[in-house]
């Protein structure tokens, strides 16, 4: 269950950790899609089970029609941003539609989001929550037969359509950060995806690794829409994972998520970008000042930008007398200990760090 397959439409990217019985349950939902033979594949993606989960996988694998494959890794905390790379790296699909593994697919569900991709455009799916009744009496043998989308209550259909009517005002007002981006349930192009350098693993721990990707998929110039108004996936009842935040604001990576001075292209995606992958604006005194030499020794051999050409990441140095002045994504101010900028400088910059000579190197690498 390794290796590359041929090209298909879309990949069923399916993440998972330590839920057999839910996974089995979603691979049964997938092999119930109709209108789509032939056109897509599955890839499970494990963040180190020790379980069944593999067998499970192999098992189906060795029945079904469309190519599944298994992909896993040890486990060393709550890493969803890299598994679901790693799902995406094996991928050969077109489109990728990233699933949670606990949440099953009604039978239009794949061929829904066939129907409406289009270039430049990424659509939002969302789950209904299943109850913890309902989701213990559900087996893989009755999917088939089993309308999925009458099993959620009436409560949690109308807040599916809420959902909806807010995404289509959000984008009707062209709103900056929403419609949100949930990362159990939507798609996107392989190469909208693979241009972004994939979700961010620097996310480790619970949360707002999908939050991030959907900015920089705006910051690519991709319009989010919600497909809410054709489907949507049903979450199976399981307690919630230990390292979960009952309130957003206090997961473990908000404050970097928080951070200004965001790449669009991450530097810990899909391939891990070095300071000489960057493209750096530097200001004109650049070599007039002990540090800023040290700097330019720093960076030789990466990518200077002229003047007036925009940038990913701009500097200015103190001692010194450059302003930043470029079009960028992330205005870097560095100071030498004994160093002052102005307060007016101060506010421009999304990022301040103090530089001793032999830091620099090791300060870069943590830019972006």
């Amino acid at each position: 269950m390794s290796g590359r397959c041929q090209a298909v439409d879309i990949s069923l990217i399916v993440n998972t950790f330590q839920k057999p019985r839910h996974l089995a349950l979603v691979l049964a939902s997938i092999a119930a899609q109709e209108g789509v033979a032939g056109r897509f594949e599955v890839i499970v993606t494990d963040d180190g089970s020790t379980d069944d989960t593999h067998d499970i996988v192999q098992k189906q694998a060795a029945t079904e029609q469309f190519p599944l494959r298994f992909t896993t890794q040890p486990h060393d905390g709550f890493r969803l941003a890299r598994i679901r790379n790693n799902g995406a790296r094996l991928a050969v699909g077109n489109s990728l539609l990233f699933l949670d593994g606990d949440c099953i697919l009604p039978r239009d569900h794949v061929a829904a989001y066939l129907k409406r991709r289009r270039r430049g455009v990424a659509h939002l799916g969302y789950c209904a929550r299943l109850s913890a009744d309902i989701s213990a009496c559900l087996t893989i043998h009755q999917l088939a037969n089993t309308d999925l989308l009458g099993l959620s209550s009436a409560a949690e259909r109308r807040a599916l359509r809420r959902r909806w009517r807010k995404a289509w005002w959000h984008n009707t007002l062209r709103h900056p950060s929403k419609p949100p981006l949930a990362g159990g349930n939507f798609c996107v192009w392989r190469d909208d995806f693979e241009r972004l350098n994939g979700f961010d693993e620097r996310f480790v721990g619970w949360g707002q690794e999908d939050d991030d990707l959907g900015l920089r998929l705006r910051a690519l110039g991709i319009r989010l829409e919600s497909i809410l108004d054709d489907t949507h996936s049903l979450h199976v009842w399981h307690p919630s994972d230990p390292s979960a935040t009952k309130r957003w604001r206090d997961g473990p990576n908000v404050h970097y998520f928080l951070r200004r001075g965001r790449l669009t292209i991450c530097r810990h995606g899909l391939n891990v970008r070095p300071v000489n992958a960057l493209r750096w604006g530097l200001p004109p005194d650049i070599g007039q000042t002990p540090a800023g030499q040290n700097l330019l020794h720093a960076l030789n051999g990466c990518q200077l930008v002229h003047a007036d050409e925009p940038c990913e990441i701009d500097v200015v140095l103190r001692p010194g007398v450059g302003r930043f002045h470029r079009r960028s994504e992330c205005r870097l101010l560095l100071l030498t200990e004994n160093a002052v900028a102005k307060w007016n400088l101060r506010r421009c910059a999304d990022r301040i760090e103090t530089i001793q000579d032999q830091s620099v190197e090791r300060l870069l690498e943590t830019i972006g």
